[in-house]
């Protein structure tokens, strides 16, 4: 039967409007649709499937839905990044929904006239989750120095000073020292009364590089500094790491694949000898209260959805949660006019300003961000640049395909084949692309492998090509020239390829 709310509309004089039967068949059936849908997923990593391929004449199996049974199908279009997994029961879509809605809600410092919306601040970065993750896709470096950061964020520390900050590292309890005045984030923005901590200042250095067949390929390198310090000099030895927002979709799949796998291809020592020493970070998680695997952030820094999504309330937006009930953000001891401003925790949400219920409805939607399906996986061309992808040793890192683990809780990323290309490990990317700044295990030339399934889509989701940590890769060619430490035997394959290799293997990464 349909929902009571839906079957008032659907009645004309005791009976069914008619334009209600395909619904109300479609809702009867649709958990056996759904898994009529799974099966397959399942039959295909029973069968083996999972191992990298070596036929590349023709697509694999599977190959065409990254994301397993989730895998949506919509219009490829600005939205591409919007939409709910593909197999979620529909009574769950008014979740997604919600959820969707407390991602986009715009945060309003205290007090206000709605308790439920305000406490933002005193300093942040953004307003909303949805202003850094434009439509939930990558985010973009400032266009000019002086500029304001928009999805870009500065982050923050200091080596360690005496012997409890190394004894608190060597336990994992934290991650990083933080810097004594700024905190662990440079915050550019500040609510009415309060001074922002300055600016995030850039500038870019041109390099060349040299093609085998000719070709020149300009890169730019960016150095980042902090200008107008409103709260005095930061630390003689202040470090630090320029992020930009990633892209948000097939995370909740991401979390679902087994800790096991991860492991299995870490080789911290390069054992093996290939040049590839991929390692685990080990992170302390607030939620499980122990050492866990890190798996989300640019370096690995958070353990779950949960975890992460609850550190960016408080970094980027300065909104308490349960993990972080602290009503001034980032505020440190040396900002007294932070620490002494109004907030937003209030008795009747938990005494905090995103009680556990909203933080909840945000990790669901973030879960559910479907994987579009892929573009053209049997085109000749897609299928030579992926035997150039396979053959220059990218998948020693990117690790095309995965088995997602059984899960009770999250049935829309249970049991799925997923193609995200990553070992969710940390590796050596070289001094050009180093920051300087370890976080966890995470030394200051490593960086976990980010997933490549949606990467061709950003044009068309945002509308520009910046790519890698910081955006500073202007196009998918200029990101792969970046590589070097362990990548750099894939990267000089690629230097060695003449014109028309190097544009079969941007045709695959395009249809990704």
């Amino acid at each position: 039967q349909p929902p009571r709310r839906l079957l008032s509309v659907a009645k004309r004089d005791g009976k069914f409007f008619a334009p209600w039967l395909p619904w109300c068949l479609l809702r009867s059936s649709f958990i056996p649709i759904v898994i009529l849908i799974a099966l397959p997923f399942a039959a295909l990593a029973a069968n083996g499937l999972s191992k990298p391929v070596t036929d590349f004449t023709k697509a694999e199996k599977g190959e065409k839905f990254p994301g397993g049974a989730g895998s949506h199908s919509k219009t490829l279009n600005r939205n591409a990044f919007l939409q709910p997994s593909a197999n979620m029961r529909f009574e769950r879509r008014l979740d997604f929904s919600v959820g969707q809605g407390f991602f986009k809600r715009l945060w309003v410092s205290a007090p206000a006239s709605t308790q439920a919306a305000d406490g933002l601040g005193p300093l942040y970065n953004a307003r909303a989750c949805s202003r850094c993750h434009i439509r939930n896709g990558r985010g973009q470096p400032p266009e000019g120095s002086g500029t304001r950061g928009r999805s870009l964020i500065l982050r923050l520390s200091i080596p360690p000073q005496n012997d409890a900050h190394r004894r608190l590292l060597d336990q994992r309890r934290i991650s990083v020292v933080p810097e004594p005045t700024y905190g662990h984030q440079f915050q550019d923005i500040a609510i009415q009364g309060h001074a922002a901590e300055g600016q995030l200042k850039i500038e870019y250095k041109e390099t060349t590089v040299e093609l085998a067949d000719g070709d020149v390929v300009k890169l730019r390198q960016p150095q980042y500094s902090v200008s107008e310090p409103a709260y005095g000099v930061l630390h003689d030895e202040t470090l630090y790491s320029p992020r930009i927002a990633p892209q948000m979709i097939g995370l909740g799949l991401l979390e679902a694949i087994d800790e096991a796998a991860i492991l299995a291809q870490a080789d911290p020592d390069d054992r093996d000898g290939d040049g590839i020493s991929g390692k685990a970070n080990e992170v302390w998680s607030h939620e499980y209260q122990r050492v866990m695997l890190g798996r989300f952030g640019w370096k690995a820094g958070s353990p779950t959805l949960n975890e992460q999504s609850q550190s960016a309330f408080v970094g980027d937006m300065g909104i308490s949660t349960p993990l972080h009930p602290h009503g001034a953000g980032d505020c440190t001891t040396r900002q007294t006019a932070c620490l002494q401003a109004l907030h937003g925790n209030s008795p009747q949400f938990e005494n905090l300003e995103a009680p556990a219920e909203v933080v909840d409805a945000v990790v669901f939607y973030v879960r559910n961000l479907a994987v579009p399906v892929r573009r053209n996986a049997d085109s000749p061309e897609v299928l030579a640049g992926k035997k150039l992808f396979y053959e220059s040793g990218c998948i020693a890192c990117h690790t095309p395909k995965y088995m997602t683990r059984t899960l009770d809780k999250h049935a829309e990323q249970s049991s799925q084949l997923i193609w995200p290309y990553t070992d969710m490990l940390l590796h050596d990317m070289g001094e050009g692309l180093a920051d300087g700044r370890p976080e966890g295990l995470a030394d200051g030339r490593e960086w976990r492998t980010p997933p490549l399934w949606g990467v061709g889509l950003i044009p068309v989701v945002n509308g520009h090509r910046y790519y890698l940590h910081d955006g500073r890769a202007r196009n998918l060619l200029e990101a792969v020239l970046w590589h070097g430490g362990e990548a750099e035997a894939s990267r000089l394959a690629v230097v060695k390829m003449p014109r028309s290799q190097r544009e079969q293997l941007i045709r695959f990464l395009e249809s990704l």
